[in-house]
């Protein structure tokens, strides 16, 4: 029944979406109001002044991701009236899902479903990444995002109570089992045929990255959010994001991360490419 509701609702996120003149996407708030189950648009206007103000916060300008319009809405008999409401863009979606009434169901599902588009829409949105075109090019440029955030997520997780390196091992492993279903370190590097002295982001590839990537920034942001204290309660929030990012994978039919296939050392492709770095660095010296 869960996964029924699932589909249905990522299909209804999917369904009211719209695209502009030029191509761009939105989502009207009064539709968006309507699949989050406020019965009254008026209510819903609070939850969209909470995300106006997290989006300033994030040091976004609200009036990139939030527009007031007027759109026309039916009133029965098959007539129409003018009403005001406001075009959305996907990080708007994202942080009014953040701050809606998390107690429904369609409510936590549109937290994963925009948490997850959001993220993925970043990262290909990263100019970066889009000059990117061979799997081993988009393997080194998320292995270097994801010693990054993982650096990042070490001090959230020691804001949060999760101080030494034996608690932080067992921290990370829960983000693993939630991601992995059930997996620790220990497992996958046994369903991956890893030896013990691999390191297990080092034998993925983009595709595994990614998600990793996701359970990482994500469980951060929460950690820090949500003021999360207690060894506990962070072994908890980082299981949970997994989990939540596994189920996503699950519902858009994707691989289950512990099935992909693990990838040739990423320190090759370092040592591979050091020569191209220098011979770069030289002609930008001179």
């Amino acid at each position: 029944m869960a996964k029924a509701v699932a589909k249905q609702t990522l299909t209804l996120f999917e369904q009211i979406k719209q695209t502009n003149e030029q191509g761009n996407e939105f989502w009207s708030a009064r539709d968006l109001a309507k699949v989050l189950e406020y019965s009254e648009y008026r209510h819903f206007l609070p939850v969209i002044e909470r995300a106006k103000e997290a989006c300033k916060n994030s040091g976004q300008s609200i009036a990139n991701h939030f527009e007031d319009i007027l759109e026309m809405v039916p009133i029965g008999s098959g007539a129409q009236r003018t009403s005001e409401s406001v075009k959305l863009s996907r990080y708007a979606c994202y942080l009014i899902v953040q701050n809606a009434d998390s107690t429904k169901e369609v409510v936590a599902l549109g937290q994963t479903y925009f948490a997850v588009q959001t993220r993925l829409q970043e990262i290909t949105q990263m100019e970066a990444y889009n000059r990117l075109t061979t799997e081993d090019e988009k393997r080194l440029f998320l292995r270097n995002e994801m010693a990054r955030h993982n650096s990042q997520l070490a001090a959230a997780a020691k804001s949060a109570g999760v101080i030494d390196p034996l608690d932080y091992a067992i921290f990370q492993n829960h983000g693993y089992m939630g991601l992995y279903g059930g997996l620790d370190a220990k497992g996958i590097h046994k369903k991956k045929g890893l030896k013990k002295s691999q390191q297990i982001l080092d034998h993925m590839g983009s595709t595994e990255l990614a998600a990793n990537l996701f359970r990482a920034t994500q469980t951060e942001e929460k950690l820090r959010r949500e003021n999360i204290q207690g060894k506990q309660k962070a072994n908890q929030t980082h299981f949970d994001v997994g989990k939540k990012v596994r189920q996503t994978i699950k519902e858009l039919g994707g691989t289950m991360p512990e099935n992909l296939p693990s990838a040739d050392s990423i320190k090759k492709l370092e040592k591979a490419k050091k020569p191209e770095l220098v011979k770069s660095k030289k002609r930008k010296d001179e």
